[in-house]
This record gives C-alpha cells, structure tokens and sequence, in this order.
C-alpha cells in the first residue's frame, strides 16, 4: 500500500505545483500580451478549470500524505530526535499552511475583499510553500540519519 499512497502523493503534488507554476509564472506575464477582452475571458476559464481538477488533485494529495504520514506516526510522535522526523515535520506545518492559505482565499473572496495583488501574492506564496516542501521531501531521504 505504501508504494501506491507514495506514487499518489508524488503525482497530485506534481499535477498541484504545475497548476500554480502555469499559474504564476506562465501565464501572469503572457495575459499581458492579449487584448483586455480576452485577458478576462481566459482569467476566467482558467480559474473555473483549475478549481474543477484542483479540488480532487488536493483531496488525492492531503489524502494520499496523511495516511503517508500515518505510516510514519512514530517518527512523528519525537520530530526532534531525527532529521527525517524534523524535515517530515516540517513539511506538514508547510502543507498546514496552504490549507490556512486556502481559508484566507475563500474568506476574501466571500467578503469580496479579493484583489489582483492579493490573488497574485497568495498564488506565489503557495507555490512558494509547495517549492519548499518538494525540497524537504528530497532532504528527507537524503539526510535520513
């Protein structure tokens, strides 16, 4: 079961980062060299599109890390005693984080507080925790001791 929950993390992480990479780093710059018109049109059918698939790749992802992180439930019960269960640790206060980013989101956009800038900082900072948790779980296996 491991392999496949592993296998199933690594794919919607993947799938996660390359949403929010086309997001804030393609696509940020090349809307500006389409007519307004269509700048609004294609906001929008991207944003519905990446709301669609992102919300099962999420469910794959958190769902496919909390049974990893099950598996690793004693590490986790003395994160300082090993770097795996440091770095491990970490990752997950990471991956808390961009749930919270997400709350932040729905509030802005419930009370119609969301703005260009807001949606462009939140964007970033989320791909800029999926970067560092990609970084950790790299370390992880390699500083294992």
């Amino acid at each position: 079961m491991y392999p496949f929950l592993l296998v199933t993390h690594l794919l919607a992480a993947i799938a996660f980062i390359g949403t929010l990479f086309f997001e804030v780093v393609i696509w940020h710059n090349a809307r500006q060299q389409v007519a307004v018109s269509a700048q609004t049109s294609a906001d929008q059918a991207i944003a519905v599109r990446s709301r669609k698939v992102l919300h099962g790749v999420v469910l794959l992802l958190y769902g496919a890390g909390i049974s990893l992180a099950w598996q690793h439930r004693g590490v986790l019960s003395q994160p300082l005693a090993s770097s795996f269960g440091t770095l491990l640790s970490l990752k997950i206060i990471l991956a808390l984080s961009i749930i919270g980013h997400y709350f932040l989101l729905a509030y802005w956009l419930k009370s119609a507080c969301l703005t260009t800038i807001r949606a462009t900082w939140i964007r970033r900072s989320i791909l800029g925790h999926m970067v560092l948790i990609v970084i950790l779980a790299k370390a992880m296996f390699y500083w294992h001791g």
